[in-house]
């Protein structure tokens, strides 16, 4: 949990009290505005003139009458560009409610200029009973979790607080007077709780049930795309199932899923029959319903048997493992899952693993490799799945790939292989999607249709969107997809695996696709300018502030339509979308086709441009979820006229990457920028200079000293005084330290630390870098006296300047520690 509060200069600064004792403090509770103080402004120097920021300077000023040092506002105390802190955050929101000493609840549709006026006092209480925040689904918890809830007008007046006002907030709320006085809610039937939220309203639908979580005391995944009836149907089983294994399965049984009963039988008669964990796996084309066996699999074995808990963990990606491990492990209350530095995932498989009297099911989701690549952890290394499958014959595992080579790697007991469905099951599916009967008139067209689908289901789920949001027929979707395949049917297709082909233009999905598409690009040309932006990036997790729109409602009501025609899935909570593959690979080999790839390559590049951020620390989360997109639009060739975007975008990418020790990566395009420069503006240009700087400092962390050294050039060429000169200096005496040539170093280091006092000044980051690098010199020379006054003086200035929980003050902390030990010992020795 990070809490606020204003340093001895006035700079609004956050603390990290992970795995530390919380200290007292303040909570805000408010509705958003157009122009908040978000997490990543307060590294920069603007964010007091946002709109926002009138609250915090609020929020401070009443906790210090208070006698309150510390604050939290959720618009800047959560790095909502980590998804795993982001979940966390979510699920944590009640109890940080509650454990707040008091809650402030700034009403800015509530005038309370006076109260001495009896007309006044009247304005006053009607615009308070009308205020908007008694209208929202997640003030509710706001309302009820903390002890003391004191209420604001717009121009900062206290109206009162919950006791004072309690019989009023009665009125309008219609809450028990006993559960605003905090009582145990446990008192209170489910139903009674539920009911607390019925006149509530929130912007996604399925949030009327989500924010009841922490007044439940449930813990949920959320799933946005459900829809409400469907996530009242879950939070409702969960309720039931409180007496029952603890389970995650993060999505609504699907009502419309038919078929592969086969299949499921041959699952279900497979599980807990191995003397050790039982491993199978469901496999096939894209499209062909593979996660959706495994969820209907889900949950037949939960209704069937009560006692055995069932996970499901999206293993796409090394992050995505991650997040779920840390739900499996909160939901199982795990000892040490809060603990930062715990490695999550190995917590979980020796708890799984450990002799128990309960099944468990694990249903790893869209396994696309075992080796995932490194997280976007610090210091963390190479998730490998194999390594962190728990061994118990109480466990069952199973594997959705697409990838026929994944189940070469593991040693399974059973795989089961899709293929397309069978024409009686892929007209039922198509019955079960649509929302309209399809008529005995009907049937002939139905089978023609289904079998232009080639009894895909994804095709026939997208088919089914279309006809079900235009409000058109079988027979007129079905002449639509044959003028489609008409005017496509030159080109070639491209082979899929195990069996079945995808054409880029004439094949089902493909198909289905563009005649959604031609439709929204007739009547939403913002909604297809979205789509055809998102087939230019990655496709998992494509952030929303990458896509343009003028305001971000627009944005929103864009990706909505986007949705209702089954082309992406939202994902509301991250503030991103997905996009299926094989709708991502068809729409780009369309753009390629119509000669506008790479036109929108290079508008995606310039997008990402603007959204990319410096290699502050406090962006390091925002830089990791924007790579994937940035390295995906750079993979793709672009006219040699159009890369200055491009090469300035490498540029970025290969600095985040430095700052995050993947050193080789970085390597590779450090080495494409410089190249680039060098041809187009010299070798002696700053531009080029500061990327050969950054190439040295990445040699040098690979351990290649005399290439360091090689580049190391600024001197020369820009003066002693500049910058990226002081920079090169600071590298060359990094290379002459790790060289063992400490008095060389040690005349650089000075030469830069007394430069940077006289042109940046005594307080600038790079100055108190310099001194800390000499600090380092002198110790290695075995001055530690020296060394440990140098480094406090350096400490104490990077506390005030950069915070305390910057990495360089905690590098210096932990440095200055170990010296000072060293020294103490040294001197009981010598005495």
């Amino acid at each position: 949990m990070r809490l606020l509060h204003f340093n001895h200069s006035k700079r609004l600064v956050w603390t990290d009290f992970s795995g530390k004792t919380i200290p007292p403090y303040a909570i805000l509770s408010h509705r958003w505005g157009d122009s908040e103080v978000l997490f990543e402004d307060l590294g920069g120097n603007t964010y007091k003139e946002k709109e926002g920021y009138r609250k915090i300077e609020f929020c401070a000023e009443r906790a210090a009458q208070d006698q309150l040092q510390h604050f939290w506002i959720d618009t800047c105390c959560i790095d909502k560009w980590n998804l795993r802190e982001l979940s966390k955050a979510i699920n944590s929101m009640f109890c940080w409610y509650k454990d707040a000493t008091r809650c402030y609840v700034f009403l800015p549709d509530v005038s309370a200029s006076t109260t001495t006026d009896i007309l006044q006092e009247d304005a006053w209480e009607a615009s308070f009973r009308a205020s908007e925040w008694f209208t929202r689904g997640w003030t509710l918890q706001e309302l009820i979790a903390p002890a003391s809830v004191e209420f604001f007008s717009s121009d900062g007046r206290r109206i009162g607080d919950k006791r004072s006002l309690e019989h009023l907030i009665h009125e309008i709320t219609r809450i028990p007077v006993q559960a605003l006085q905090n009582c145990l809610l446990d008192k209170f039937t489910i139903p009674e709780r539920m009911e607390w939220a019925a006149n509530r309203r929130t912007t996604e639908e399925e949030d009327e049930v989500y924010c009841l979580f922490g007044i439940l005391n449930i813990v949920m995944p959320t799933s946005y795309g459900e829809g409400k009836e469907q996530a009242w149907r879950r939070l409702k089983t969960e309720v039931e199932a409180a007496d029952a294994a603890p389970s995650i399965i993060p999505f609504s049984q699907n009502d419309h899923f038919v078929g592969r009963e086969l299949q499921l039988a041959e699952l279900e008669a497979s599980l807990f029959t191995g003397k050790q964990t039982t491993i199978m796996a469901i496999t096939g084309p894209g499209g062909t319903g593979k996660s959706q066996l495994a969820l209907e699999l889900a949950y037949q074995t939960r209704r069937k048997n009560k006692n055995c808990s069932v996970f499901w963990i999206d293993a796409s990606d090394a992050d995505s493992l991650y997040r779920s491990y840390a739900s499996l492990a909160q939901k199982l209350d795990i000892p040490g899952w809060t603990d930062e530095k715990a490695d999550i995932r190995q917590l979980v498989q020796l708890h799984l693993g450990r002799t128990a009297s309960r099944q468990c099911l694990l249903i790893f989701d869209n396994v696309d490799r075992v080796d995932l690549g490194s997280t976007n952890m610090p210091k963390a290394q190479a998730a490998n799945l194999i390594d962190y499958l728990p061994q118990s014959k109480l466990c069952s595992i199973i594997f959705t790939t697409t990838k026929s080579d994944i189940t070469k790697s593991l040693e399974l007991q059973k795989i089961v292989k899709l293929r397309e469905m069978t024409p009686n099951i892929a007209r039922r599916m198509l019955q079960n999607y649509l929302k309209t009967v399809v008529l005995e008139s009907e049937q002939q067209e139905a089978r023609l249709l289904l079998q232009e689908l080639s009894y895909l289901p994804l095709a026939i789920v997208q088919a089914a969107a279309y006809i079900n949001t235009r409000n058109t027929t079988l027979g007129h979707y079905r002449l639509q997809l044959l003028r489609q395949k008409e005017g496509a049917h030159e080109h070639s297709c491209v082979p899929l695996e195990d069996g079945l082909q995808e054409c880029d233009t004439t094949g089902p999905v493909a198909t289905t696709l563009l005649i959604s598409l031609d439709q929204i690009r007739r009547s939403d040309p913002l909604a297809a300018e979205c789509m055809f932006l998102a087939a230019s990036v990655d496709r998992k997790d494509i952030p929303l502030d990458v896509l343009e729109a003028p305001l971000p409602r627009e944005r929103e009501a864009a990706i909505r339509i986007l949705n209702s025609y089954g082309l992406v899935t939202r994902r509301p909570a991250e503030s991103a979308l997905d996009v299926h593959q094989l709708v991502h690979s068809a729409l780009r080999g369309w753009l390629q086709r119509q000669e506008r790839l790479d036109q929108w390559t290079q508008h995606a590049i310039a997008r990402l441009l603007r959204a990319f951020p410096d290699n502050n620390h406090g962006n390091r989360s925002k830089w990791r979820r924007l790579l994937p997109h940035a390295r995906y639009a750079l993979s793709h060739e672009v006219p040699k006229e159009d890369k200055g975007d491009s090469i300035v975008l490498a540029c970025k990418c290969a600095i985040a990457l430095f700052s995050d020790g993947r050193y080789d990566e970085a390597e590779e395009l450090f080495v494409q920028v410089v190249e680039t420069y060098s041809r187009v503006l010299g070798e002696e240009h700053p531009y080029t200079l500061a990327c050969m700087t950054n190439l040295a400092s990445t040699y040098r962390n690979q351990g290649r000293w005399k290439e360091a050294e090689e580049l190391d050039t600024g001197k020369r060429v820009l003066g002693e005084e500049h910058p990226y000169t002081l920079a090169c200096m600071t590298n060359l005496a990094l290379t002459y330290r790790n060289q063992g040539r400490w008095k060389e170093a040690e005349e650089l280091d000075m030469q830069v630390m007394e430069t940077g006092k006289r042109v940046l000044g005594e307080e600038h980051p790079d100055t108190l870098t310099s001194i800390a690098n000499l600090a380092f010199t002198l110790k290695g020379q075995g001055l530690t006296n020296k060394a440990i006054s140098l480094m406090e003086d350096c400490y104490r200035l990077q506390t005030v300047v950069l915070g305390p929980q910057h990495p360089f003050t905690l590098s210096s902390r932990e440095a200055l520690a170990i010296w000072q030990l060293a020294a103490m010992e040294l001197s009981k020795q010598n005495t």
